[in-house]
């Protein structure tokens, strides 16, 4: 089942389990989700990769659970193979990313902004909110704003803007990637259990081949480390970690 696990001052020495309210996230510890009707599990990366290595666990937990996922990603990593045309990168690897959506039980949609050259101005804060209109999601992720990568900041700050905009409504979780590299300054609040579906999540990035993901030593570098440290953090073998939005919405709209 989909555990999420809080961690606070007092509960970090405890490690005690804190309901989420509004979703069947901590509270799917039972037989069955509080709700008996699927949820709509949308999250949003700036690359083939990203959404499977940041949490491709999670994800999996929620299909393995009978929720619906769709995974956006804003570029199709045009950019992301060297000696390789933007067309022909963008060829392989949206045929990566729909191999790995397939593994998660995801259906993907790609938006089609171009990697590197990312954007973010009125046009797109429109693109993505009525995209996340469409898909109405119960529950969204997407990157940590505070990242080394451009285009992590610019999908980070599209998803941030179209869920304020709709009245932030569903809960937003921000996910990290490479910590230290990329993503900055990330202190979790919440985290998940992906032990029994690291094999699945690995088995996804794994179909990202033009990125090197090839050997199990490749991935432990970075994302392997951080599921293990994420893990010890609530006494699991692996974990992924998230960074709950809260805001007063009346303050920004």
């Amino acid at each position: 089942m989909i555990t999420f696990k809080q961690i606070s001052r007092r509960g970090f020495v405890q490690n005690s389990m804190i309901g989420l309210g509004v979703l069947p996230l901590s509270s799917m510890n039972g037989s069955k989700p509080l709700s008996e009707k699927p949820l709509k599990v949308v999250c949003i990366g700036a690359h083939p990769d990203d959404p499977e290595t940041g949490c491709g666990g999670t994800l999996a937990k929620f299909s393995q659970a009978g929720h619906i996922v769709t995974v956006i990603y804003l570029t199709t990593g045009d950019a992301g193979i060297k000696g390789k045309s933007l067309e022909e990168a963008a060829a392989i690897r949206k045929k990566e990313g729909e191999a790995a959506c397939k593994i998660l039980k995801a259906r993907p949609i790609f938006v089609g902004q171009i990697d590197g050259n990312s954007i973010v101005d009125n046009s797109w804060f429109d693109k993505i909110q009525q995209l996340l209109e469409s898909e109405k999601p119960d529950i969204l992720f997407t990157h940590w704003p505070i990242d080394s990568h451009k285009d992590h900041l610019v999908t980070s700050i599209l998803t941030q803007r179209a869920h304020l905009q709709m009245g932030a409504k569903f809960p937003l979780y921000f996910y990290e990637v490479c910590t230290g590299r990329q993503s900055q300054n990330f202190f979790p609040t919440d985290y998940v259990d992906i032990t029994d579906v690291r094999g699945q999540k690995l088995n996804a990035v794994f179909c990202h081949q033009s990125q090197g993901f090839v050997s199990k030593e490749y991935y432990q570098l970075d994302h392997g480390l951080m599921e293990d440290f994420r893990g010890l953090s609530i006494r699991v073998k692996a974990a992924e970690a998230f960074v709950k939005l809260t805001t007063r919405l009346e303050s920004i709209i």
